[in-house]
C-alpha cells in the first residue's frame, strides 16, 4: 500500500499489489505458451491519455481513449472497467486489449475510478456511471454514435460493469441514465449473494475484498450484497450480453440465472468459455486475441440488430 501526494490530491492511498508482470511470472509454468502481448498501434489510430472526465473535491478522475483509424471507425464505443479485486489495478492494464479492439473499428474508453482503499461502494459505481455519461456526451468528438456506447469490464470490473448495465436499464431502479447498448462481462461475478459466490467472495468475512468494498460481510450487510448484484436487476430491458469465462465457474457466479432471464426475454446473449486459462486472461496471449475476436463478433452482431431495428421503425 502506498501513500501518494500530487497537486490534485494529497496522501491518497494506492494498493499496487496487482501487476501484470507479477501475474505473468506466476503463470509461466502453469500455462505453456502464455506470453505478454505487444502494443503496436496501426497507422491512423489515435490515443489520448489522462483526460479529466470528473472532479470530486480536489480529486481528478481520468479517461484514456483509444480511437480507430477514421476509415475503420464503426461508430461503436466501449467503456472498459479494469479489475483488481475492487481495491487495486489500473486502466493501463487494458491497453493491449483496447489497442486491438481499436484496430477493429471500436472506440475504447478506459476510466480511472475510486477504489475501495480510497472510497467504499458506491463511490466507484458513481464514477463508472459518470464515465459512461461522459463517453456519451463526447461521442460525436470521437465519431461514435451516442446510442452505441457499450460497457464492459474484467473480474471486479466485470462485476461493476454488469451491475451498472442492468441497474441502469431496470425500470424498477428508477435510474434516469440512458442504458448502454451492450454489456461485456469478462470473469465478473453476476450474483454476489449466490452460494457459489459467497463461498469465495465472503470467505474471509469482513476482510474479503468484496466485503471491504461493500462495507461489511454478507452476514453483516446482506441487503447491500444483493443490491450490488447485477442479477438482481436483469430483466426485459437489459442490454445484449456477452460473458467470457476463464472456465472457473466462481468468477461468473450467477451466470445461469442471468442468461436464463435474457434468453426468456429474447435478448441477444452469448457465453464463451476457455477450457484452461488464467483468471485474468485478457492480459496475456494467446487468450487476449481470442477474447478480442469474441468481443468483435458480438458487438458487430449487436450493431446489426440495432441497425435492423432502426430500419424497421
Amino acid at each position: 500500500m502506498l501513500s501518494v501526494a500530487s497537486p490534485a490530491v494529497a496522501n491518497r492511498v494506492i494498493d499496487d499489489s496487482y501487476s501484470v508482470s507479477r501475474r505473468f511470472e506466476g503463470y509461466r509454468s502453469q500455462y505453456p505458451g502464455i506470453s505478454l502481448p505487444l502494443i503496436a498501434p496501426q497507422t491512423g489510430q489515435t490515443l489520448a491519455f489522462d483526460l479529466v472526465y470528473k472532479t470530486v473535491g480536489e480529486r481528478d478522475l481520468h479517461m484514456d481513449v483509444f480511437s480507430p483509424a477514421p476509415r475503420r471507425n464503426v461508430r461503436q464505443g466501449l467503456v472498459l472497467v479494469h479489475g483488481g479485486a475492487w481495491r487495486s489495478g489500473t486502466k493501463a492494464h487494458f491497453y493491449a486489449l483496447a489497442n486491438l479492439l481499436a484496430q477493429r473499428g471500436f472506440t475504447i474508453f478506459l476510466p480511472e475510478y475510486r477504489l475501495a482503499v480510497e472510497q467504499p461502494y458506491p463511490a466507484g459505481m458513481d464514477d463508472i456511471a459518470d464515465a459512461v455519461a461522459w463517453a456519451k456526451h463526447e461521442a460525436p468528438r470521437y465519431g461514435v454514435r451516442a446510442d452505441r456506447i457499450a460497457v464492459g469490464g474484467a473480474s471486479s470490473g466485470g462485476q461493476m460493469a454488469s451491475l451498472l448495465a442492468y441497474r441502469a436499464a431496470s425500470s424498477a431502479n428508477g435510474n434516469a441514465r440512458p442504458p448502454v447498448n451492450a454489456l461485456i462481462d469478462m470473469d465478473g461475478v453476476l450474483d454476489a449473494s449466490s452460494p457459489l459466490a459467497l463461498q469465495y467472495e465472503n470467505a474471509a468475512g469482513p476482510e474479503s475484498p468484496l466485503a471491504r468494498w461493500l462495507g461489511g460481510s454478507f452476514e453483516q450487510v446482506p441487503e447491500v450484497w444483493r443490491a450490488a448484484s447485477a442479477a438482481s436487476y436483469v430483466g426485459p430491458a437489459s442490454p445484449p450480453t456477452l460473458i467470457i469465462s476463464s472456465g472457473a465457474p466462481r468468477f461468473t457466479a450467477g451466470r445461469e440465472r442471468v442468461t436464463s432471464v435474457l434468453q426468456r426475454n429474447g435478448i441477444r446473449t452469448a457465453t464463451y468459455m476457455y477450457t484452461n486459462a488464467p483468471h485474468d486472461f485478457w492480459l496475456f496471449d494467446p487468450y487476449l486475441k481470442q477474447a478480442v475476436a469474441q468481443i468483435t463478433a458480438f458487438l458487430r452482431a449487436v450493431g446489426g440488430d440495432q441497425a435492423h431495428k432502426g430500419q424497421s421503425r
